[in-house]
């Protein structure tokens, strides 16, 4: 597949259930290419006594709880890079208490690794079920728009590597998969604990004609930085700056981040919620004055005008079809272990932006067991994937989550304790 950012950094995660192999594949995922330290492999070494095959998930299982108790809590990143391609990894929780970290890690990953431990499932029932937190972190991915899934069936030696149990667990996949509307799925059956498939391709699966799992990361695409219209251009404004306040000609900037599309001198834009137009007079990057800027870039944009703008508010290109609102349709996936209430407010804060938030109406909420949507909830539990409408004290400039993932996305705070209670996707504003 030709596409010139095919070997740009790569950003992935791992997913699964608790126990599936996350941090043991990425462990080895590490050591078979060759991406450890000395003093890692020291401490590997040491950490396993005669006989014992080496436990690679202390390479990524920092805490002491997670030590102790053999599973991944918080987020893990690790770094590493092949002749090919660089990557950034994050090895997140399969504990279905933790989903709130998943959904961190998954929110701004190229793709996604979904592991299957293939010793738990049931071979004995007509059609193979998958456990429910696969089913939950696939769905997860489907609304976050993860491009890619790779699914890693694991210990594939504790089942002889039998093609027919492989062909049962992708089969029960795809219809999942089918179900959710997930795309660019692949398979590989994988030993992570003895490196089966991992790095090298294995003599144990001669049956699989597929690449191990190292090479089909080192080629997946990437889109980073494709640039979208100039219509499309989306600029939160972070922080107004303002030099000498006394003189006349004083200086006034709109600093932030440009979010989507580019921008030039002497385009016109429109500053939301207000709907007052102006002119870009000049652009300045890190390293000083520039013609134009693009999605990704900080910067300092002057106007031609002096209008009144804070932060908070945002610059759109003069014929975006972007504009203010106070109604919200999104799917939100609830952290927090107290259900979500109607009748209270939260903080949703958007970008540079914090407003007091009402959810309205509970539309939807996805039963992870059989993934059809129910529409008859009442309330929203922690991990519930659900469809909601949200009512808005003030307007903001949002796109939908699809349109662009920074502009479309959004999280709910608990107004009393401050913690963050649910990540949202924008589907109408």
């Amino acid at each position: 597949m030709s596409n010139l950012n095919q070997y740009a950094p790569l950003r992935f995660i791992t997913a699964g259930s608790v126990d599936d192999g996350k941090s043991t594949l990425i462990g080895r995922l590490l050591y078979d290419s060759k991406a450890l330290l000395s003093d890692q492999l020291l401490s590997l070494n040491k950490s396993k006594n005669a006989g014992e095959v080496i436990d690679f998930s202390i390479l990524t299982d920092g805490l002491e709880a997670e030590r102790e108790q053999g599973i991944t809590i918080d987020v893990a990143y690790r770094y590493f890079s092949t002749a090919k391609r660089k990557f950034i990894i994050a090895d997140t929780p399969g504990h279905e208490q933790y989903t709130r970290n998943m959904v961190t890690g998954a929110s701004t990953a190229h793709a996604a690794v979904v592991l299957i431990d293939a010793s738990q499932l049931d071979f004995q029932q007509a059609e193979v079920e998958l456990l429910p937190q696969t089913k939950r972190h696939s769905a997860i991915l489907k609304h976050l728009r993860t491009p890619h899934v790779i699914v890693a069936v694991n210990k594939m030696d504790l089942l002889d590597f039998d093609v027919e149990k492989f062909n049962a667990i992708t089969t029960a996949y795809n219809k999942l998969a089918a179900q959710l509307g997930l795309q660019n799925v692949k398979f590989v059956p994988v030993s992570a604990l003895q490196g089966d498939n991992i790095v090298h391709k294995s003599d144990r699966t001669l049956w699989y004609t597929g690449e191990p799992l190292l090479t089909i990361l080192e080629n997946l695409p990437t889109d980073d930085n494709q640039l979208t219209a100039a219509k499309d251009f989306h600029f939160p404004v972070q922080l107004v700056v303002r030099l000498d306040q006394d003189k006349a000609d004083d200086f006034r900037g709109y600093q932030g981040r440009i979010e989507a599309g580019q921008i030039s001198v002497n385009d016109k834009i429109r500053i939301e919620p207000n709907g007052i137009e102006s002119t870009i007079t000049e652009i300045y990057s890190p390293n000083g004055l520039v013609q134009s800027a693009k999605v990704g870039e900080q910067v300092t944009l002057r106007l031609a005008d002096d209008i009144d703008i804070s932060r908070g508010d945002t610059f759109v290109a003069a014929d975006s079809d972007t504009y203010s609102s106070k109604q919200l349709v999104a799917t939100i996936c609830w952290f927090d272990q107290r259900p979500l209430n109607p009748a209270r407010k939260y903080l949703l804060k958007h970008g540079t932006q914090t407003v007091f938030a009402k959810v309205s109406e509970i539309e939807q909420i996805l039963d992870i067991k059989t993934l059809f949507n129910l529409s008859d909830a009442e309330q929203v539990k922690m991990n519930d994937i659900a469809q909601v409408r949200i009512s808005l004290q003030k307007p903001i400039t949002a796109t939908t989550y699809e349109k662009n993932q920074a502009s479309g996305s959004f999280i709910l705070i608990d107004e009393a304790t401050y913690h963050t209670v649910a990540a949202g996707m924008i589907l109408e504003n």
